[in-house]
């Protein structure tokens, strides 16, 4: 996994394209070893397998975080928020205007009726 000290994207992105070289270059040895004319070594096989599993995991885990990352990521929502919230609040003050007028006209009919 990645260092907490990769803050960035890009810097965990490179690190992944570190990575995806040396699982390329776990593949070569493996493809290599398996066409040695005197047979594979067992032990090397095991070896390169179990360290491309390795990095096939961690970049999977790494983009997989990258990816859910970007899509929390709302650049906009901060500045969103406060005319939101002002919209909101603007639509709660007529809501309560609308109600006063709607007693002032029931006040208003009422006194009528007694007229």
């Amino acid at each position: 996994m990645d260092s907490p000290t990769q803050n960035t994207s890009l810097q965990r992105l490179q690190n992944v394209e570190k990575r995806i070289v040396r699982v390329l270059e776990l593949a070569g040895g493996v493809m290599d070893e398996l066409a040695n004319p005197t047979g594979p070594r067992k032990e090397f096989i095991n070896n390169h397998c179990r360290e491309f599993m390795k990095m096939i995991k961690d970049i999977q885990m790494t983009l997989r975080d990258e990816i859910k990352s970007a899509c929390e990521y709302r650049p906009f929502e901060k500045c969103d928020y406060s005319s939101r919230i002002a919209n909101e609040i603007c639509c709660k003050k007529i809501e309560y205007v609308l109600s006063q007028l709607d007693a002032m006209k029931q006040t208003i009919d009422e006194y009528q009726a007694t007229i």
